[in-house]
């Protein structure tokens, strides 16, 4: 099995530099935070806009409240994904770079799109009592479809930076886990490799 599978080095935090809130050398917290949230900010709208296309349906009420709750979800474990993202634009991104001023755009594209996110929670929830939170609305359809869009476009903003730029990317130089090898175990590229086995 070991030709085949690799499992150790990209679970292991063992000789990974840890650098607090920003995660360990190799496996930074803001990037899997962001799929929750993005996740959410998807399923969430595409739930509305099924459920405003089908209004006429017994199920469109339930979908458009399970939408509102995707949403909310997403709102919550978006706490964590700006403080991890913040850390990373405060202690990674030198001033005056090009570097710097595409998280800066990625940063106020998501502060964008919480905003809007939060109009959409309140008026979901909140507005007249609560009034809209039953059954499909056009406004809130219109709400989620600008959620939709806005981190649509700061999660490729923020692609951008790691996969163009190799933002917070430990890069590995011609490292052996790009040889051809049998079953060596390189845990981490700052790491002493694992012996050699001879087949």
């Amino acid at each position: 099995m070991a030709r085949y599978f690799s499992f150790k080095p990209g679970l292991s935090l063992k000789g990974r530099k840890f650098k607090g809130l920003r995660g360990f050398a190799g496996k930074p917290f803001h990037p899997p935070l962001t799929d929750v949230t993005v996740g959410a900010y998807v399923i969430g709208p595409v739930f509305d806009v099924i459920a405003f296309l089908g209004k006429d349906s017994s199920w469109s009420g339930d979908l458009f409240k399970a939408g509102g709750w995707v949403i909310l979800a997403g709102a919550i474990s978006s706490l964590a994904t700006i403080l991890t993202g913040f850390m990373d634009w405060l202690r990674s991104t030198p001033k005056g770079t090009q570097a710097r001023r595409m998280v800066n755009a990625h940063a106020w594209t998501m502060v964008l799109t919480s905003v809007f996110v939060l109009v959409n929670l309140w008026y979901r929830f909140l507005a007249e009592g609560g009034e809209y939170y039953e059954s499909p609305d056009l406004v809130a359809l219109l709400l989620s479809v600008i959620v939709a869009g806005l981190v649509t476009l700061g999660g490729t903003l923020g692609g951008g930076i790691v996969y163009d730029w190799g933002f917070n990317v430990e890069v590995a130089k011609d490292h052996p886990v790009w040889h051809p090898s049998e079953t060596n175990d390189y845990v981490h590229p700052h790491d002493e490799p694992a012996p050699r086995v001879e087949p």
